[in-house]
């Protein structure tokens, strides 16, 4: 069994409050959520408005489809538009660890 995670470090553009940045960060997490089967949530800075950090993990019997799903999860935050993907930390563990 394999387990991956991926923390995302985004910037919000134009946003005053914190209902701009959920209007922004929720419908990242339920694409990841929707596309992927993977569980997402924004995990930090939850009380900054123009920063977010979104977290997901995913469950794998195997490395290889493992990492295309992480792959593929970052390269669809990195896609969008409405943010800038400052950092993404990614981190794969084994039943073993």
């Amino acid at each position: 069994m394999y387990v991956g995670t991926l923390s995302f470090d985004l910037l919000l553009g134009d946003v005053h409050s914190l209902k701009e940045k959920r209007s922004l960060v929720r419908p990242i997490v339920a694409e990841l959520q929707r596309k992927y089967a993977v569980s997402a949530a924004e995990t930090g800075n939850q009380d900054l408005h123009r920063r977010a950090e979104v977290g997901l993990a995913v469950v794998s019997g195997d490395t290889m489809h493992l990492t295309d799903v992480l792959d593929r999860c970052e390269r669809l935050v990195a896609a969008r538009p409405e943010v800038e993907l400052l950092s993404v930390r990614r981190r794969v563990h084994t039943d073993e660890d």
